[in-house]
C-alpha cells in the first residue's frame, strides 16, 4: 500500500480589493492549482474559503491510501469531512471501508463523514477529490455519467452547447453542503458558464480535464466590473471565492468538474451578470 502525501498546501482567503494589485504570478499563486496529479501521490490544497480541500490521487504503481494532514487536526481525513471524488483519468477503483466501487471516466463517488479508509487503484486513473466540513453522516454513493440529473444547456450559435451531469445536489446524492457535477462541452463549443454569475453564499472550484496537452482554457475570475484571467491547462483547478465570477473559453472542447460548498445547496442560487456589464 502506497501512502505518499506531501505537506498540505494552505491558501488563505482573499479580499476582492487584493486582486486589483495581483500580477499574473500572484493570480496563479492564489487561485490556480497546477500540480494535483503526481504519480503514486495524494496531493492536496486547503483554501480558507469555506475550508475546502482539493486533492488529486494518482495510483500509478499500486493501491494508494488517503491519509490526513496535521493542519486538519483529525485522526483520519473524513473524520469531520465529506468528499466528492471524480475520476478524470482511465477507469479505476476506490475502496471505502472495504466496499469497492468501480469508476469509469467522469464517474463520481460521494464519501460521507466517518469513512476511515479510502484507497485508490488504477494505473492510469486520476481521482480528483473535493472536500468540505460535514455535520452529519451520509452513505457512500456511486453515480456513473448520465445516471444523475442530466441537463442540456446552451446553443451552438453562441458556442456554449454543453451537457451538465448533476451528481451531488439537493435532489440527487445527499451531502451536508457539497454540490458537484461535471460539464462536458460539445465539439465546436468553447464557452462555459456564460453569461457569468457569482453566488455570494458559496465558494466554487473548477477542475478542467479532457483538454489536449497543447490547448488551454482562458478562465475569467474577479468581480464582474474588475475581471482578470488565468490560462489553465488540463487537470488544473481554479479556486473561485464567493465574490468572483467563474467562466471561461477554451481553444478546444473540454470537460470540467464544478463543485461548491457554502450556506446552501440550491443549484439555481446564482447572481447573474449580463455580458454587457462585464469589465
Amino acid at each position: 500500500m502506497i501512502t505518499t502525501q506531501p505537506p498540505l498546501h494552505v491558501r488563505h482567503a482573499t479580499h476582492p480589493a487584493q486582486i486589483l494589485g495581483f500580477d499574473t504570478a500572484a493570480l496563479r499563486e492564489h487561485y490556480l492549482v497546477e500540480d494535483l496529479f503526481t504519480p503514486d501521490t495524494v496531493t492536496a490544497v486547503l483554501t480558507h474559503h469555506d475550508r475546502i480541500v482539493l486533492a488529486g490521487a494518482r495510483p500509478a504503481s499500486g493501491p494508494l491510501a488517503l491519509g490526513t494532514w496535521p493542519e486538519l487536526r483529525s485522526e483520519y481525513f473524513l473524520e469531520r469531512r465529506e468528499a466528492g471524488i471524480v475520476n478524470v483519468g482511465a477507469p479505476g477503483r476506490i475502496t471505502v471501508d472495504g466496499a469497492e466501487f468501480e469508476l469509469t471516466t467522469g464517474a463520481c463517488l460521494y464519501a460521507g463523514r466517518g469513512a476511515r479508509e479510502v484507497v485508490f487503484e488504477g494505473a492510469d486513473a486520476a481521482f480528483y477529490l473535493f472536500s468540505a466540513p460535514a455535520h452529519t453522516d451520509y452513505p457512500t454513493t456511486l453515480v456513473e455519467p448520465g445516471q444523475g440529473n442530466r441537463l442540456e444547456l446552451g446553443d451552438q450559435q453562441t458556442a456554449n452547447r454543453r451537457i451538465i451531469d448533476q451528481y451531488i445536489h439537493a435532489d440527487g446524492v445527499q451531502s451536508c453542503q457539497i454540490v458537484l457535477g461535471v460539464t462536458t462541452l460539445h465539439s465546436g463549443s468553447t464557452w462555459n458558464t456564460m453569461p457569468a454569475h457569482t453566488h455570494d453564499r458559496r465558494t466554487e472550484c473548477y477542475l478542467y480535464f479532457g483538454l489536449p496537452e497543447s490547448e488551454r482554457v482562458v478562465h475569467l475570475l474577479g468581480e464582474p466590473e474588475q475581471t482578470r484571467h488565468l490560462l489553465v491547462a488540463d487537470r488544473q483547478a481554479v479556486i473561485s471565492p464567493s465574490w468572483s465570477i467563474h467562466s471561461g473559453a477554451g481553444t478546444s472542447a473540454y470537460s470540467f468538474v464544478w463543485a461548491m460548498a457554502g450556506e446552501n445547496q440550491a443549484f439555481s442560487d446564482m447572481d447573474g451578470v449580463d455580458v454587457q456589464d462585464l469589465r
